[in-house]
């Protein structure tokens, strides 16, 4: 059978130096990729610069958000599967082969994630960094939800996957993180899977200061709440839609208490 094309969806705005090592890191896989869209999210001239000498297609996204930026660049994708980095990603050389053979051992997945490496920090502080963010976002939301949940920086998935979710996704909502969102759209039926082999670079910006760490908890927060309806699926679902002000007993909760 013919290998599945991969479409690489790169989401940016105004951040050409990190995007540069980005599609740098992608034209060196030793399974090309079908196309690379750099979604130009009102990113400044240098980085749509930047992303046209690495070859990659510049599609330009007015609405503000990463929600609305992935999904324009899911819509405009034409490959089998589409993956999915951060401007700030660095993939191994054989990130898309290991994607394309996720999907060669289990046809009948229907996305695959992996984890972030915080490449800028010591090994041990590396470590320490990379249990807390992944333990919670995999452990406590994988259980919450009761599926795997997809990490922005590194996943793909079926383009007949996007095709079925593409009008369920909140894209106009720039408070939504947009992987959590598209996880939750995504729901319980359809198989997806962590795959502990696939890894790339990330930087830490998001978990660098408190003031960050507050921002990205809010957006979960709101997240949570815009997917009610998936939330209250699962025993423990319903437990934590408790302290985002979910269900009765959210009511209870302050609003100034909720994420």
């Amino acid at each position: 059978m013919t290998p599945p094309r991969i479409s690489v969806v790169v989401p940016v705005r105004d951040d050409a130096p990190y995007l540069g090592l980005c599609l740098e890191a992608l034209a060196r896989q030793d399974v090309p990729p079908h196309e690379v869209l750099v979604i130009d999210n009102g990113t400044s001239r240098e980085t749509a610069l930047v992303a046209r000498a690495a070859g990659a297609t510049v599609v330009p996204e007015a609405m503000p958000g990463m929600a609305a930026a992935a999904a324009r660049g899911y819509d405009a994708a034409t490959g089998d599967l589409i993956a999915r980095l951060d401007a700030d990603s660095l993939p191994p050389m054989d990130w898309l082969r290991e994607i394309r053979g996720a999907f060669a051992v289990d046809p009948a997945l229907d996305a695959v994630t992996g984890r972030g490496v915080f490449a800028d920090l010591s090994p041990a502080r590396r470590l320490v960094a990379s249990a807390g963010y992944h333990g919670v976002y995999y452990g406590f939301f994988g259980i919450a939800l009761g599926q795997v949940p997809l990490h922005g920086s590194n996943f793909a998935m079926k383009r007949a996957v996007w095709e079925e979710v593409r009008g369920d996704v909140h894209r106009t909502d720039p408070g939504v993180h947009d992987d959590l969102d598209l996880t939750m759209r995504l729901g319980r039926t359809r198989r997806v899977r962590f795959e502990p082999r696939l890894a790339v670079a990330v930087s830490t910006r998001a978990i660098s200061s408190i003031p960050r760490l507050g921002a990205a908890l809010g957006r979960t927060g709101h997240t949570m709440r815009m997917n009610a309806d998936r939330l209250r699926e699962t025993r423990a679902g319903r437990l934590v839609g408790t302290g985002f002000g979910i269900g009765p007993l959210g009511r209870l909760v302050p609003k100034r208490l909720h994420p």
